[in-house]
């Protein structure tokens, strides 16, 4: 495994030039101090409620009714920072990306082109779990399935420098904006002469912006829609962030027993009495969301719910079916996409990845356990998963036997030495491993993003889980102006 790259110094020990101003502040602050601010950070953070509950499931939205431990992310106070030129061509890849694969999507439910072309096994698609038969012929407005996308960036020292490279695309419900825009607030609130000293993107109109696309995709002939957000509850991992962004957006914050359908739509209880809904931007699973149409024991969506939206008077953000393009199997054809789609190069690499389902690659899979990072098809989190370098020789016994049963089910990549940034930790300053999560917002006649995301950072030391239920922490994020 090469060294990782470092974001704020050259392998020469010099500091990067978007880190020089802000390197020479870091030095002439106390630990003291830091330690401080650290702890005035976390007060505030508890005293908002800015937590998350862990299940010992996946970190995004979960569909469970039962709460688990409520836990507050870490916050590091040292940001990570994205000189302006890096990230223009990073947003640009991220458009192109998002926009193949919102095509990808809309193939797979009407034409099936690429499916017929052989770009993509038919088999991968068809008979994927999150292939929804339901969605077949549905015409979904602008064509967009994935209005908010969450695509995870990492960066790796290829010998060229550190290059970027697309971990992972969660099209479904991607989570943790509201972390992404409390950072930013805690770092104003804590460090204001750091703004001073540099020009940062702002981030605070993310609402906006989520608001505008949900408006921009509602059902043709509304021109005033009415917009909600639907949570599974309280109880639910991400529950703060669906309260907030209903909040920021000046939206309803509803549960599925807050709707129903009458005469082909969708009404929301209200004290003034029902009052009709046209965009639910749902943070629930597909399974959950109709239980006339997908699982019957259901209390978390509305029944009916499927049959107004095939109607096309509902729009639903994300679109039901969305899953099929961020399951990790497919994942390895998404550079085909772009190409067979827009008739261009990627500009954001896949990590190289091994299909387990493959026998030439299962047979290299389990000769090199020990160097891979093996995943579930279907897992989030960091659960259910293999870091072969770290992983002990029974560990990787016992996982050999689990690929062995069910090759299928997984996929395989290199260890990449993710980047590290200088991260405030018990014993001071050292490096730690980030990645990136981006949001990037669809409505058909725009694709865009803020200048930021969200820089998660695996605290324990060589950890390369970044994982908020792993023990991993966040960061503020720099997009500096040109």
């Amino acid at each position: 495994m090469k060294p990782a790259f470092d974001e704020m110094n050259t392998a020469a020990g010099a500091v990067r030039p978007q880190y020089e101003v802000y390197a020479g502040w870091l030095k002439r602050q106390p630990a003291e101090a830091m330690r401080s601010r650290r702890a005035e950070a976390e007060m505030i953070f508890r005293r908002v409620g800015i937590t998350f509950a862990v299940y010992g499931a996946k970190d995004e939205d979960a569909h469970s009714e039962f709460g688990g431990t409520e836990r507050l992310i870490p916050f590091d106070l040292i940001p990570r920072v994205i000189p302006g030129a890096e990230w223009k061509r990073m947003e640009a890849g991220l458009r192109q990306r998002v926009t193949a694969l919102n095509r990808f999507i809309d193939d797979v439910y009407h034409g099936q082109e690429i499916l017929k072309a052989g770009v993509v096994p038919a088999e991968q698609v068809l008979n994927n779990a999150q292939f929804r038969k339901e969605m077949m012929g549905v015409a979904v407005p602008g064509g967009v399935y994935s209005h908010i996308s969450g695509i995870d960036i990492v960066r790796a020292d290829t010998g060229q420098g550190g290059e970027y490279y697309v971990l992972e695309d969660n099209l479904r419900v991607p989570s943790g904006v509201s972390y992404m825009l409390e950072n930013r607030k805690m770092m104003m609130r804590l460090f204001p002469e750091l703004f001073s000293m540099h020009r940062v993107e702002p981030v605070a109109h993310y609402p906006d912006l989520l608001l505008e696309t949900l408006r921009a995709v509602s059902p043709s002939g509304v021109n005033e829609p009415t917009v909600v957000v639907l949570t599974p509850g309280m109880y639910n991992s991400a529950y703060f962030e669906h309260a907030f962004l209903a909040q920021q957006m000046g939206v309803e914050l509803v549960e599925g027993q807050d709707l129903f359908v009458k005469d082909g739509f969708v009404y929301m209880r209200t004290t003034q009495g029902p009052k009709r809904v046209d965009v639910i931007y749902r943070r629930v699973d597909d399974d959950f969301l109709d239980p006339r149409a997908f699982r019957a024991d259901s209390t978390l969506g509305c029944a009916g719910l499927l049959d107004v939206y095939r109607d096309g008077n509902i729009t639903l953000a994300n679109a039901i079916g969305t899953g099929i393009a961020d399951d990790k199997s497919i994942y390895p054809y998404v550079p085909k996409m772009v190409e067979f789609y827009l008739g261009e190069k990627p500009i954001l690499n896949n990590v190289p990845t091994h299909l387990c389902r493959e026998k030439d690659d299962l047979a290299y899979v389990l000769a090199h356990l020990h160097e891979l990072v093996v995943k579930e098809v279907h897992g989030a989190g960091g659960y259910g998963m293999l870091v072969g370098p770290a992983a002990s020789k029974a560990e990787i016994a016992g996982f050999r036997a689990v690929l062995e049963a069910n090759p299928a089910n997984y996929i395989a990549q290199p260890t990449l030495a993710l980047s590290t940034c200088p991260t405030f930790v018990d014993a001071g300053i050292a490096p730690r491993h980030i990645d990136l999560r981006p949001y990037v917002l669809s409505s058909g006649k725009t694709v865009q993003t803020v200048q930021g995301g969200l820089t998660r950072v695996a605290l324990k030391e060589g950890s390369l889980v970044v994982n908020s239920s792993q023990g991993g922490g966040t960061k503020d994020t720099w997009v500096l102006e040109d």
